[in-house]
């Protein structure tokens, strides 16, 4: 099943469908959180009201309960890009994963637009990320059983300032302006893919392909990453994860080439969909 979160009618309204083309309105679920804690649906309701074609598709979740949290260097070639650019703030040996936690007062949708903070960020960067969204409380959870705790997977661009992530000496400022948390289009339930999935991530800037990968590449693994965290933290249901970007980010590149007002970033896993957003 894939689950959305739109406005029709002036009004926020979670919605689902089978295919990504027909639509329908559940009417039993305030919001995503709600619905993800319900378990989600099998089966569209009987009598569901289909979307409209003018409804506007935003975050499924645009209002996260808690900070997502997120894998820094998850991809070995993204450590290598990382490394040259900062060596102080990116490079060194990482036995175990790095985590952080990124701000989110409203995570906007497909597109919407990323601000550029002119004046305060001068270097502007994007990560494309799948994330994997919890379906029920996790604590002390083994990595034979985290498939259980899956909902489903989501697209998210780990917006950066890099200027403010390096200077910082810590990321979590860098990585939580407000706009700096677009996901979707959609969640899509765990069920639909194998375990941990193995997807083609991609990231277009302007059309250009910047980012091209697979899912399967992650260092620390879904299941990895669910048990380290669990061990000693409670995981709550909705709970975001950011699970790394691999390499081709504007930082990067050889020299840096960092994002403009007017760039049209396109972040794509297969199976899910494209977030795609402006620069303003």
């Amino acid at each position: 099943m894939r689950y959305y979160t739109v406005i029709q009618d002036g009004r926020e309204q979670v919605a689902a469908s089978k295919d990504g083309q027909e639509l329908y309105i559940l009417n039993d679920f305030e919001d995503m959180n709600q619905l993800i804690e319900a378990g989600g649906i099998r089966e569209i309701p009987t009598g569901a009201e289909q979307v409209s074609a003018d409804a506007k598709i935003i975050s499924p979740i645009p209002r996260t309960k808690q900070d997502m949290l997120c894998l820094g260097i998850n991809y070995s070639d993204h450590a290598v890009e990382a490394g040259r650019f900062s060596k102080e703030a990116f490079g060194g040996e990482r036995p175990v994963p790095i985590f952080f936690s990124k701000r989110v007062n409203y995570s906007q949708g497909p597109d919407d637009i990323i601000p550029a903070y002119e004046g305060l960020v001068d270097s502007l960067d994007y990560e494309c990320e799948l994330a994997v969204i919890i379906s029920k409380d996790a604590k002390d959870v083994k990595s034979s059983d985290a498939q259980d705790y899956v909902f489903g997977y989501t697209v998210t661009n780990d917006v950066s300032a890099r200027n403010l992530q390096t200077s910082h000496k810590q990321w979590y400022f860098g990585k939580s302006l407000d706009g700096f948390a677009p996901m979707g289009p959609c969640i899509v339930s765990a069920d639909e893919f194998a375990f941990p999935p193995a997807l083609n991530i991609t990231c277009k800037v302007n059309g250009e392909l910047r980012q091209d990968s697979n899912t399967a590449n992650l260092i620390t693994s879904i299941p990895v990453i669910i048990e380290t965290l669990t061990r000693g933290m409670t995981l709550k249901a909705g709970t975001v994860i950011a699970t790394g970007t691999p390499s081709g980010v504007g930082m990067g590149m050889q020299p840096p080439v960092f994002l403009k007002k007017g760039d049209v970033v396109e972040c794509s896993i297969e199976g899910i969909g494209t977030l795609k957003e402006t620069v303003e």
